[in-house]
């Protein structure tokens, strides 16, 4: 006998749709839909990793502190600036200092480079000097050594005179005194010299001298 072949899927046979009645007089229900809104989604930063809102405050908050920073800084009416020990003469510290004292940082620079370049002496009349070329002058020597050392003292008093906000600064007190020096070979001694500088504002000082006057 032979067997039937199974169908096959595609040869299965359709179903027929089934109509289901519908009762009139019943009242149909209306279902509302309501609209859901949907907001735009944020991207949260991770954690550790701030967000660009937190970096704008920061940035805020640290610009705030500098500027509170730079209105603590109070002016001051006294720039100092000392040298302690410098191995220079302190016989001709005395006499550079006068030449120094009463100018400008910068002029008392270029004065003093004036003497190491030989271009302008410094007046030594209490010393048995030899005389030079200029006018006044009884005696004065060229002492290199000297100003090369309180010239590093001068540049370091004009810079505290920029810190201080001095406008106008003059050196009011420029003094030399003599440090305790060491012993060398066959016991001759070294020369050790002590500087202090002094630097104000000069338009303040003519008020009060003014003022002094009245």
């Amino acid at each position: 006998m032979e067997q039937a072949n199974p169908p096959h899927l595609w040869q299965s046979k359709m179903v027929a749709p089934i109509s289901v009645p519908v009762e009139s007089g019943k009242e149909i229900k209306k279902i509302e839909i309501k609209k859901v809104e949907t907001k735009p989604e944020t991207k949260t930063a991770p954690e550790g990793v701030p967000s660009e809102e937190g970096k704008e405050k920061k940035v805020e908050k640290d610009t705030k502190k500098v500027e509170k920073k730079a209105k603590e800084v109070p002016k001051k009416e006294l720039a100092v600036a000392n040298g302690y020990s410098l191995r220079i003469s302190p016989k001709q510290s005395v006499y550079v200092c006068k030449v120094i004292r009463g100018k400008s940082p910068e002029a008392a620079i270029e004065r003093l480079q004036a003497v190491i370049d030989e271009r302008r002496p410094v007046p030594m009349a209490g010393l048995e000097v030899g005389h030079k070329k200029g006018k006044g002058l009884a005696g004065g020597k060229f002492p290199k050594n000297a100003c090369q050392g309180i010239m590093e003292i001068v540049k370091q008093a004009s810079a505290n005179a920029v810190v201080a906000g001095i406008e106008n600064p003059v050196i009011t007190i420029a003094k030399s005194d003599r440090a305790s020096a060491p012993y060398r070979r066959a016991g001759r001694k070294a020369k050790r010299t002590h500087m202090h500088i002094e630097v104000r504002d000069k338009t303040k000082l003519l008020k009060k001298k003014k003022e002094n006057r009245r």
